[in-house]
């Protein structure tokens, strides 16, 4: 393969300062359920999902329908690269992906849960990585903050493979959630 010289001006708008980055929150069918409360910072690619025909699924983008329109890099090279920023206590529903998705704890201490009784889980911590297969549900809650104040955010990158990722959450978790107003089905421990 012959390699290409790009010119600094084309290379600067592959550039994401992660002071620059905006911010999304919304924009996902759990947004309003408290303890699901998050930021997403989109950096590369994420462009909105296809519908899938014949589904009665809903269909949605892994950073949420405001995320999408929110690139910083708005590149479509087969992966798709994101953060999450969340406060301990809160984190994402179960969900699933039509790809795989995988996740390193930027700070803090995040606890990542699979299956879709919920019933397996790991927590980590800076630098540990954990790599979704598709279709496994799967969800994330920030335990702790770098420093252990509660009211400090911690941070974790997200890599979902495609061009177009969709997400799904299942509308039986959602309907318990907005019931009871608990959006996890099991409570576990910390353990560390």
């Amino acid at each position: 393969m012959d390699t290409t010289d790009v010119p600094r001006e084309q290379m600067l708008k592959r550039v994401a300062k992660f002071a620059d980055l905006t911010r999304s929150v919304g924009g996902f069918p759990d947004s309003d359920i408290p303890g699901c409360e998050r930021t997403l910072l989109n950096v590369i690619g994420f462009d909105p999902p296809d519908e899938v025909p014949g589904s009665t699924d809903k269909v949605m983008s892994p950073v949420g329908d405001k995320g999408s329109e929110a690139s910083a890099i708005p590149i479509s090279e087969g992966f798709n690269l994101g953060y999450v920023e969340a406060q301990p206590g809160h984190g994402v529903m179960s969900h699933h992906h039509d790809t795989n998705e995988t996740f390193t704890v930027i700070s803090g201490t995040w606890r990542f849960t699979w299956n879709d009784a919920d019933d397996e889980h790991i927590d980590l911590g800076p630098l540990d990585t954990i790599t979704f297969p598709v279709g496994v549900s799967r969800r994330f809650t920030c335990l702790t903050s770098q420093s252990g104040d509660p009211d400090e955010p911690a941070l974790i990158m997200v890599v979902v493979a495609g061009n177009k990722p969709r997400a799904f959450m299942r509308p039986d978790f959602l309907d318990e959630a907005r019931r009871t107003g608990k959006y996890t089905p099991r409570t576990y421990t910390t353990t560390v």
